[in-house]
Order: C-alpha cells, then sequence, then structure tokens
C-alpha cells in the first residue's frame, strides 16, 4: 500500500501546493468529493483519465493525513 502514495505530489509550482495525482492537476480533495456525491472509482477513473489505484491513492493519502496527531 505505500506504494500508492508515489502517485500523490505535493509541489507548490502545482495547483498551489494541493496534492495531486503525479502528472496531473487533479487535487486529492477533488477525488474525494466526487466519491462523497456517489461516484464509483471506476468512474473517476474514466472520466479524468486516471487510474482506479490513483483514486485509491487519493483515499490512502487523506486517510494518512486526517490520522496524523
Amino acid at each position: 500500500m505505500e506504494g500508492l502514495l508515489d502517485r500523490i505530489v505535493v509541489d507548490p509550482r502545482i495547483m498551489a501546493g494541493k496534492p495531486v495525482i503525479r502528472g496531473t492537476r487533479i487535487t486529492v480533495d477533488l477525488i474525494l468529493r466526487l466519491l462523497a456525491m456517489g461516484m464509483k472509482p471506476e468512474e473517476i477513473a474514466g472520466d479524468y483519465k486516471i487510474s482506479v489505484d490513483d483514486v485509491r491513492a487519493a483515499l490512502l493519502y487523506a486517510a494518512r493525513v486526517l490520522g496524523r496527531d
């Protein structure tokens, strides 16, 4: 699962430093919002030309960030 996190990049020059899927401008928060609205990972992957593993990486990244104390 740790390898999934390599798919997430935080770079101040890309989307003002928001975490994004590597090689895209698709933010983790966008993916989370789409999931919350009921989209399936496969739909997000198809609509945004990313992989289902990219969607999983966004979820794992968010869980890690929120789990910090």
